[in-house]
């Protein structure tokens, strides 16, 4: 029996492997021996549920590392499709994160997953002395403070607290960032984003943020902090985003110096 037919029973709740990873070897196995040819359509999410008694959160989180792994494709409104979606050579792998600075909405687009967002807070306050300090503004000036819980594919990745001088985009909390990218706005109101400064650093997930993303609390997360500057290196957006450690993954590329080389052979 295959997922095409009726579950195989190969998810179990007594093993040490989580249920979603499960899930994911079940189908990668499918996908290995032909039962899921390349190019066929998985059976709808309800009834992939159902066969392997899973619920949706982590049927989605089997799908999505599926897709990592190049083995599944999303279609917006249509379904999983066996197989990686065709790119252009040289384009970035579908499994990263890039090195690149790119919004979240970009991410998505590349991914193939549609992107969602649910907004937590998005209000103008005074500058705290820390982030005017950051943003190389007058403390008390107004802040457009945007919140919000980043979804692929209804999947939550992350929570992005981003912080936008408020003077430098006139009705900026007027936006709806329910469907628009900051970027986009950014972009639109003259202070494109060109660089980052970004640190990243390992914690565990408190109960809030547990509840926010689906994860168990104390389970690992990555967070960002970032501040972007516009081209002719103006601050115009600081931003703490907490990722949950199985859902992110950088890539970067690293190069030797010469002068790190000539210290290394002395």
């Amino acid at each position: 029996m295959t997922l095409l037919d009726q579950s195989s029973g190969a998810i179990r709740g007594d093993t040490p492997d989580p249920l979603w990873l499960q899930a994911a070897e079940t189908i990668a196995n499918e996908i290995a021996d032909g039962s899921l040819p390349q190019g066929a359509r998985l059976p709808a999410e309800r009834e992939l549920c159902r066969r392997l008694s899973i619920s949706r959160v982590t049927l989605r989180k089997a799908l999505l590392k599926l897709v990592e792994d190049g083995l599944v494709t999303p279609s917006h409104g249509r379904g999983w499709y066996v197989g990686p979606s065709t790119g252009h050579p040289g384009s970035t792998p579908r499994n990263d994160w890039p090195n690149t600075l790119e919004s979240f909405s970009e991410t998505a687009a590349r991914l193939g997953l549609a992107v969602s967002s649910r907004i937590q807070r998005a209000a103008v306050l005074p500058a705290t002395l820390d982030e005017a300090e950051a943003l190389g503004i007058v403390p008390g000036m107004p802040l457009f403070h945007l919140d919000r819980v980043r979804s692929l594919g209804e999947m939550p990745i992350a929570t992005d607290n981003s912080r936008v001088p408020a003077e430098l985009v006139p009705g900026i909390a007027d936006v709806d960032f329910r469907a628009s990218s900051l970027y986009a706005v950014l972009e639109t109101a003259g202070v494109a984003p060109a660089r980052a400064e970004a640190t990243i650093e390992a914690r565990s997930a408190d109960v809030v943020l547990a509840g926010e993303l689906g994860i168990e609390p104390g389970a690992p997360i990555l967070v960002m902090h970032e501040r972007v500057h516009t081209a002719d290196d103006r601050p115009v957006l600081l931003s703490e985003i907490r990722y949950a450690g199985d859902r992110y993954r950088l890539r970067t590329l690293f190069v030797r110096t010469p002068a790190v080389r000539s210290r290394g052979a002395s």
